[in-house]
């Protein structure tokens, strides 16, 4: 967890037959007539359970031959293995419903290495189901360009569920992995990738977005549903354990809920730690274990680097039915979003969400920014419930003008959702629920 328990990865050499000899044998004498030093073609090989047709039995020996660029076709059947990818290529499955990689013992299913193989740009990942791994089921590490669509990433992060997370320790560079093992779907050091249309769920966590290995950024994380990742970890979460940052990172249309922690949990934790500048677009958080927005930022000790936790945007949710937060970030009831730090912050945007079934619609709780400006501005949601609209449990201002409390008398009026703490700023407030493009 992240802060939340406490503070809180056609064989190459198959049969050609005599047409494909013919082909070859023209193919050569081409080359000699029009001369040498043209790249290669890129090359699809296929894989199958028994190596029929002169493709590969297992994914990992075509990964093997494969040479950067090339594609490999996975045919529907089981496949027990642990599955490195050192270099640019397209491993596509024929369905995702029956093309099975089974992780079992293993320490992720698919390790997509720019780690061990820098440089690595380019990966597609698409048609599998990913289980059972000790770890993620799905790891990216210091890479780019990557592309994991279409797949579905269940009951891994096995680790967590057994208490120990066993096979990281083959992998020191994941050092901030020990208490949640890597959760479904992990990014380190990852940058200008997509994570698209992904079913994960059952896993102990699910989507995880972390610096361990460097910095991630420029990421889109959309139109996942991530459900019922229940061992009380996060939904999907962005972490900076490192320094490094994760930072300009998306996630948006997504379905993150009756996750055992928030819908999206974003955190900086430490000193020196970077959380900053990611967008919160278009998704539904409901039912979570803990809010279902959940930013934590914890003070560095004097004279560190302070966290750096600003800029981050919360737009266009729809928010219902999570869980309260808990240990020094707690609130007294269940929360759509809480935002708690001990280091000061600016630049948080709450806007355009759809907030109900909460106790606690939006809690505050942070120190004065320098100069005395708002910490917080929230504008033009939508806060139906008769309960605490906003808290502000700290002592910074907080912008909370231009909003739909329930009614049209606003916060002041009974029947209203209400404001509760000094330093919140409320007038003037909308006569009638917010709607995109609309009057109000």
């Amino acid at each position: 967890m992240h802060q939340i328990r406490g503070s809180f990865n056609c064989s190459w050499f198959a049969r050609k037959g005599t047409a494909r000899a013919l082909a070859t044998a023209i193919g050569i004498g081409g080359l000699l007539l029009t001369g040498a030093g043209r790249p290669a073609a890129a090359a699809t090989h296929c894989v199958n359970p028994g190596g029929a047709g002169g493709c590969f039995p297992s994914i990992g020996a075509a990964v093997t031959l494969a040479s950067a660029g090339d594609t490999i076709q996975v045919a529907h059947g089981t496949y027990n293995e642990y599955v490195v990818i050192p270099k640019s290529l397209s491993l596509i499955g024929e369905n995702r419903q029956n093309t099975i990689i089974d992780a079992l013992n293993k320490p992720f299913g698919i390790n997509v290495d720019g780690y061990d193989y820098p440089g690595l740009s380019g990966v597609v990942i698409s048609g599998f189901t990913v289980r059972n791994a000790n770890n993620a089921g799905i790891v990216i590490s210091n890479a780019s360009s990557v592309t994991v669509s279409d797949n579905s990433v269940l009951n891994n992060d096995r680790g967590l569920v057994s208490g120990t997370c066993p096979t990281l320790s083959l992998f020191p560079y994941f050092f901030g992995e020990a208490e949640d093992c890597g959760e479904g779907i992990l990014l380190s050091g990852v940058d200008h990738s997509t994570l698209a249309s992904n079913t994960i769920t059952g896993n102990a966590g699910g989507v995880l977005i972390t610096d361990d290995t460097g910095p991630t950024h420029n990421n889109l994380i959309t139109g996942n549903s991530v459900v019922r990742n229940t061992a009380l970890d996060c939904g999907i979460t962005l972490p900076s354990h490192s320094g490094a940052g994760v930072f300009h990172n998306t996630i948006s249309g997504n379905d993150s809920s009756y996750n055992g922690g928030p819908g999206v949990g974003i955190f900086a934790p430490g000193p020196g730690s970077k959380a900053y500048g990611n967008v919160v677009i278009n998704n539904r958080l409901r039912g979570n274990g803990l809010p279902g927005v959940t930013m934590h930022n914890h003070a560095a000790p004097a004279g560190a680097e302070p966290p750096m936790f600003n800029d981050n945007v919360i737009l266009g949710n729809d928010i219902s039915a999570n869980s309260q937060d808990f240990a020094d970030a707690a609130t007294a009831g269940p929360t759509g979003i809480n935002i708690y730090s001990l280091a000061p912050m600016t630049g948080t945007l709450i806007s355009q969400n759809v907030i109900h079934q909460e106790a606690f619609d939006i809690v505050v709780n942070v120190p004065p920014a320098t100069g005395n400006v708002p910490a917080v501005q929230i504008h033009l949601n939508n806060i139906s419930d008769n309960q605490v609209g906003l808290q502000n449990a700290g002592t910074a201002i907080v912008d909370a003008t231009q909003n739909w409390w329930g009614c049209s008398g606003g916060p002041v009026a009974k029947g209203c959702a209400t404001v509760s703490g000094t330093g919140v700023l409320f007038t003037p407030w909308l006569g009638q629920p917010f709607q995109a493009g609309g009057n109000n």
